[in-house]
């Protein structure tokens, strides 16, 4: 069974999802973090390929990506990082970056070295709908991998439940339409329409992300979803703790109460 699949099939709860960016701050970190992450109690982690052009990002992860690629990071380089990270690690991974360089790589040729080091599932966030229906489904599943969709406060209902008819996996639920960045709490208008799309009866589970960054926050995300994905502010304490993951998870656990 696919592990994304595995994590969700009882109906959880107050799922962990981090997110960091591959290479950043040190090239060399991606799989320490990825099993300092595990052995902290993370469900689920989303790494990031580093990308010049990052239009969903606010700047935290901008300047991660930056580093990254100052650093020398690439897909060939992230594959080869992950070679052997299925030896020690069991949770889910998810690959998260945008269209260009996953078409430079080949789409076929990155499905195909997804399943070759265990990654269970991307993130795409600039693929457009009709365009993963029509080219990019078939393959994906052909390899076992869950393509991931995203859904924000402006997404309509006719769109969010052709989302759940023609994807697996879990549906990421943006907080909002701006960048993704921390926030201290999500205000009623944001609340509501965690609320809406909880009460849709949806085939498949949601994870709430953008803005999670304390307890309120957290706590709010899995009142009505599966779980939150933090990335911003991990990534700025695993800057500030110069790429010790454990510093950076301790803190951060602390901060949401876990």
């Amino acid at each position: 069974m696919n592990r994304i699949d595995r994590l969700f099939a009882n109906d959880p709860h107050g799922i962990l999802s981090i997110y960091f960016c591959a290479g950043a701050p040190k090239l060399e970190g991606t799989a320490e973090v990825i099993r300092t992450l595990q052995a902290n109690g993370v469900d689920m982690i989303e790494v990031g390929i580093p990308f010049s052009d990052p239009m969903a990002d606010g700047p935290v992860i901008q300047d991660a990506a930056t580093k990254a690629l100052r650093n020398g990071m690439t897909l060939r380089k992230l594959f080869a990082q992950l070679k052997d990270i299925r030896k020690d690690v069991d949770i889910p991974l998810v690959l998260m970056g945008y269209l260009n360089p996953v078409f430079n790589y080949g789409f076929e040729n990155f499905c195909r070295s997804c399943k070759e080091v265990g990654v269970d599932g991307m993130i795409i966030p600039d693929l457009p709908f009709k365009d993963y229906m029509e080219q990019y489904k078939s393959i994906a599943e052909a390899y076992d991998l869950r393509l991931i969709m995203l859904i924000t406060p402006e997404t309509s209902e006719e769109r969010v439940r052709l989302i759940d008819q023609h994807t697996s996996g879990f549906m990421y639920m943006v907080s909002s339409a701006s960048t993704t960045g921390a926030q201290k709490d999500f205000n009623e208008a944001k609340q509501a329409y965690f609320r809406k799309i909880n009460g849709m009866g949806l085939r498949i589970p949601r994870m709430v992300g953008f803005g999670i960054s304390n307890k309120q926050t957290f706590d709010a995300a899995c009142e009505n979803s599966a779980g939150g994905i933090i990335g911003s502010k991990f990534v700025s304490l695993l800057e500030q703790h110069d790429g010790d993951a454990q510093k950076a998870i301790s803190e951060l656990k602390g901060l949401i109460g876990r």
